[in-house]
């Protein structure tokens, strides 16, 4: 052991003291072993003299080890899709600060129905003007991910993360608001609901496959921390959250009779006692004139036999409410009706009814 820590204490200093030291014949095959490896302070060779300089790290991955679909980086595409959704939410953001119409091109005016009620707010600001935001900020991350320098001081890893996070609540929220969509507001097709929700689901894929699915499980409990906080949050905001005739803020529309004018036909006579027998019903609102062709398509004798629930037996407008339980029933359309557990919202045929209860008509048909 001493002749080694001689040995290396030896190769550790400068040449010159090195060759003045004289070993004894005992340790000197061992010394030239030792002296073998290179421990100096000075340099020996040219190249030593002359290192190359070192590489500056550059925060980002090898190329390699991004992903891309269809050849394309997925911060491209994640600009991409994002800009979309920024230029939907802008146009959405405009309809709704200023009060305007929504051109609706699928589902006539339940877009305007939708943008107009109490689940377009969150927390007190515009539901649009939230998306714009996540969405202008997804678009910008994606830039400054694709080499353009819009956010100083983020490297690859803190910008990939985020994006990921983003996705992830967004995607929360256009499932939370899809299932509004299917509960709150039957029988209205809102195509820009469905818009922002593929945009977001497609946000989400894109930032998953990024970082692969087995590195994605390190990231797993961050993302549902997200989705739980997302989710509580939004049922917190629309705890609160009331069914209201749109466009009735500034005017009370006092109740009324619609007459019948219509003859019932036996069939519907036949159809309309067999719906009371089961305990089907027929919500409706008096200023809804799809229930009163419904209505019409009974015809007056048996109008009077159906149970028909009148979500509006006040007034509707300013002040006034559904009844609690139309509240309860989650109605948004009208008609809307209840038979033998199925839900059928609009007004129907007589036949569909007939079929969805279960009646056979004996000795009757419909004229």
């Amino acid at each position: 052991m001493a002749t080694m820590a001689a040995a290396l204490s030896i190769s550790f200093l400068p040449s010159p003291a090195r060759f003045a030291f004289a070993p004894s014949s005992s340790s000197s095959s061992r010394i030239k072993r030792a002296a073998r490896f290179r421990c100096c302070a000075g340099p020996s060779s040219p190249e030593q003299e002359n290192p190359a300089p070192p590489t500056p790290p550059t925060g980002k991955p090898a190329a390699a080890s991004r992903s891309s679909l269809l050849g394309i980086s997925a911060s491209t595409w994640s600009a991409g899709v994002a800009g979309l959704g920024l230029l939907e939410t802008s146009y959405l953001t405009y309809l709704k600060l200023t009060g305007s119409e929504a051109f609706c091109p699928v589902g006539g005016g339940g877009c305007g129905d939708v943008l107009e009620s109490d689940y377009s707010v969150v927390f007190g600001i515009p539901l649009p003007l939230v998306g714009l935001v996540a969405y202008g900020l997804v678009t910008a991350l994606s830039l400054q991910e694709n080499g353009k320098n819009l956010l100083p001081g983020l490297d690859d890893l803190d910008i990939r993360l985020t994006l990921l996070l983003i996705a992830t609540s967004m995607a929360t929220a256009s499932a939370y608001f899809l299932y509004l969509l299917s509960t709150k507001f039957v029988g209205i097709s809102c195509s820009y609901c469905l818009l922002s929700a593929f945009l977001s689901f497609t946000l989400l894929f894109i930032r998953v496959k990024d970082f692969g699915f087995e590195r994605i499980q390190k990231f797993a409990g961050l993302q549902l921390a997200v989705t739980v906080i997302i989710a509580l949050a939004l049922t917190n905001s629309y705890s609160s959250a009331t069914t209201q005739l749109k466009g009735t803020d500034d005017f009370v529309l006092e109740p009324y009779e619609t007459e019948i004018t219509t003859e019932s036909s036996p069939f519907a006579i036949s159809l309309a006692r067999h719906l009371h027998s089961i305990g089907a019903k027929m919500y409706g609102a008096f200023w809804c004139s799809h229930c009163n062709e419904q209505k019409q398509m009974f015809g007056r004798e048996a109008t009077k036999i159906l149970d028909y629930v009148e979500c509006f037996p006040n007034g509707a407008g300013k002040g006034k409410k559904m009844t609690p339980e139309c509240a309860a029933a989650g109605l948004e359309g009208f008609p809307t009706w209840f038979i033998n557990g199925k839900v059928l919202s609009g007004d129907q045929e007589l036949e569909v009814l007939a079929e969805a209860s279960g009646f056979v008509a004996e000795g009757t048909k419909q004229s």
